[in-house]
């Protein structure tokens, strides 16, 4: 049966409270998440919330492993932090420089096009790096932001260590390099944060993208979005890496709509990142699918 807590809403199992959250790694698992039956991965990591209900539980060994893009989740955090923008507002002003025009066409990295002297809104550059999953504007908004990628990583590290995010370690900030590591733990951690924010949000909800002055039009590298509730929020693979994807879902429980957030990394690592992105697409979506159907299931009996 699920009741009200000052935490939201939990089961109740032999009548006592809820476990306490600390809201981050090593969060106690929500007393609900006993009578979830989760299909977890059968390799890597994983690591579920549901905001106002806890944890429902981690899966995988938490030693930092490789992430690839899905670092850009604290580069658009820190950039968002820096500089805030109203859901909806463009946000500040930046000049794409010579270099991410030179970087806008690559062989090997996923890059958006941009005009060297053009003027491009925060708001798109955000959406340039999040939907198609741009590197090369990842490097320019750590540029923008901090002066040079360097002095951005480090912002990236403290944020981090502010979070509570005891096992990461940023080298980058579009994550090209292998020594950029993380926890599902961890990132959990970051996008339930990160999801706070309107503006965020609506960045990793955004479907398809357009390049000012290309014509070229992006689709969102997250194939689960706008399926089974799902509103965001990142994916990143590559070889070293394996699969990696970072979810946000919704799902009324009793009433109220709840943000589900999970994280699945080093899915399939050492086969190809089309490999390895099918096999954290389907990992992701198995456990969405289930944790809906599973709240919607212990809600009902309540």
């Amino acid at each position: 049966m699920l009741v009200a807590g000052t935490g939201g809403w939990y089961a109740v199992e032999g009548g006592g409270p809820p476990a306490e959250s600390a809201g981050g790694p090593g969060e106690a698992v929500a007393p609900l998440a006993r009578s979830l039956h989760l299909p977890w991965p059968r390799e890597g990591q994983a690591s579920v919330a549901v905001e106002g209900i806890g944890s429902l539980g981690t899966r995988g060994e938490q030693k930092p492993v490789p992430i690839a893009s899905v670092t850009k989740v604290m580069t658009a955090y820190v950039v968002l932090k820096d500089h805030p923008m109203r859901a909806g507002a463009p946000g500040a002003t930046v000049v794409a420089d010579q270099r991410a025009a030179d970087e806008s066409y690559s062989s090997v990295e996923t890059t958006a096009p941009v005009l060297a002297g053009k003027e491009y809104t925060q708001r798109r550059l955000l959406e340039l790096m999040m939907v198609p999953s741009g590197n090369n504007i990842a490097r320019l908004l750590a540029r923008w932001d901090a002066g040079t990628e360097e002095a951005f990583v480090a912002k990236m590290n403290r944020t981090a260590a502010g979070l509570g995010m005891r096992a990461t370690t940023y080298t980058g900030v579009s994550g090209m390099e292998t020594s950029t590591r993380s926890t599902s733990e961890d990132q959990l951690l970051l996008a339930r944060a990160a999801m706070k924010d309107p503006a965020f949000r609506q960045i990793v909800a955004t479907a398809s993208v357009t390049a000012p002055g290309t014509g070229a039009t992006f689709r969102n590298t997250n194939k689960l979005l706008g399926r089974d509730g799902v509103i965001g929020l990142k994916t990143g693979s590559s070889t070293p890496a394996g699969g990696n994807l970072v979810w946000a879902a919704t799902q009324e429980v009793a009433g109220t709509t709840r943000l589900i957030v999970g994280a699945v990394l080093h899915q399939r690592a050492g086969t190809t990142p089309a490999e390895g992105s099918a096999a954290a697409h389907e990992a992701g979506h198995a456990l969405i699918t289930t944790i809906r159907e599973e709240l919607s299931r212990v809600a009902g009996r309540g």
